[in-house]
């Protein structure tokens, strides 16, 4: 089988690092070109320096007409007037990694697998999901399903420092980072739309608040979530849910025991843990936010998008220690 062309369009920052550190060594794709407007001949791992020693590779000008998928890794807001002013082949297959396009009614499909695979196997344009939206999503799309969300729904979540992006910030730089917590956004977070609208497409009757506290952590890269909500259901058939719901996802797994976030750090991994208190049904979800987040999630989007299989290039092991 011949390896698909692949293209990247802002490659300079932490998601299209990943991108490539994952398409490099995918079996079915080849990284043909990685544009950077700021870096332009230059070396990508003068950027990247963890590829050093993996790759030779430029970045480039994209031949939109060499490529058949694009990956797009600008800020929020580029890259719609990107490709306002971009005339490309109607062959092309697009992923958005921004949150331009992740509202519906705008020619892209919403791309969580295990919400809608069906959609994103028969689409060319697909926004990829937040790395928040995500691990919430993860932890309520079986309650969902079962239309057990009946109740406002209380989220804490920590990520990493990466989640913020590579340009630096009063928030981001280490003297700040280090030995600090905080919390930013609390109860507007941007991805609470998008979170709301998919636990509709399974529950359309979901009219409670969700109640999302984003807190900054002292650590680079992951999301851990910490979820509960009023549940009528028994525990024992709530969990079973869980099982039945992810059993034909490959990246989706159900703990018996309190997982730690570095079982999930460098992998395309959701980790869920569930335990009842009284009325209440507790929910732990955990991701790398720039993997399973953000760019592994785009590759497993890709895999389906051309009918390889979903965990190709994908089959990662966590940073144990």
């Amino acid at each position: 089988m011949d390896k698909i062309r692949v293209a990247i369009e802002g490659g300079a920052g932490y998601t299209a690092g990943e991108l490539v550190r994952l398409l490099i060594h995918h079996p079915l794709a080849e990284v043909k070109y990685i544009h950077s407007e700021s870096n332009a001949g230059k070396p990508v791992t003068n950027i990247h320096s963890d590829l050093l020693g993996e790759t030779d590779l430029l970045f480039t000008d994209i031949d939109f007409n060499d490529c058949d998928v694009l990956f797009l890794c600008k800020g929020h807001g580029q890259s719609v007037i990107f490709l306002q002013h971009q005339v490309l082949p109607k062959t092309l297959k697009i992923i958005d990694l921004s949150q331009d396009f992740r509202q519906e009614g705008n020619g892209f499909i919403y791309g969580l697998p295990e919400l809608q695979m069906d959609k994103i196997i028969s689409s060319s344009r697909l926004a990829n999901p937040g790395c928040f939206a995500t691990t919430i999503e993860l932890a309520l799309l079986p309650l969902a399903a079962a239309g057990l969300l009946k109740d406002d729904v209380h989220i804490t979540a920590i990520t990493g420092s990466t989640g913020a992006g590579q340009a630096p910030s009063d928030t981001t730089h280490f003297s700040w980072r280090n030995n600090n917590i905080s919390v930013y956004k609390p109860f507007r977070h941007q991805h609470l739309k998008e979170i709301g609208m998919s636990i509709r497409k399974l529950q359309p009757d979901f009219d409670k608040q969700l109640n999302l506290i984003p807190v900054r952590g002292n650590f680079s890269r992951g999301i851990f979530a910490s979820l509960y909500t009023k549940c009528a259901d028994d525990f024992t058939n709530v969990k079973n849910l869980y099982k039945e719901y992810y059993q034909s996802h490959p990246f989706v797994t159900i703990s018996d025991s309190m997982p730690d976030l570095k079982q999930v750090v460098n992998t395309n991994k959701c980790i869920l843990y569930l335990e009842m208190f009284e009325d209440k049904i507790y929910i732990i979800s955990i991701i790398d936010n720039l993997i399973k987040g953000a760019s592994g999630q785009a590759v497993q989007n890709m895999n389906l998008m051309f009918g390889f299989p979903q965990d190709a290039g994908l089959r990662l092991k966590s940073i144990a220690f």
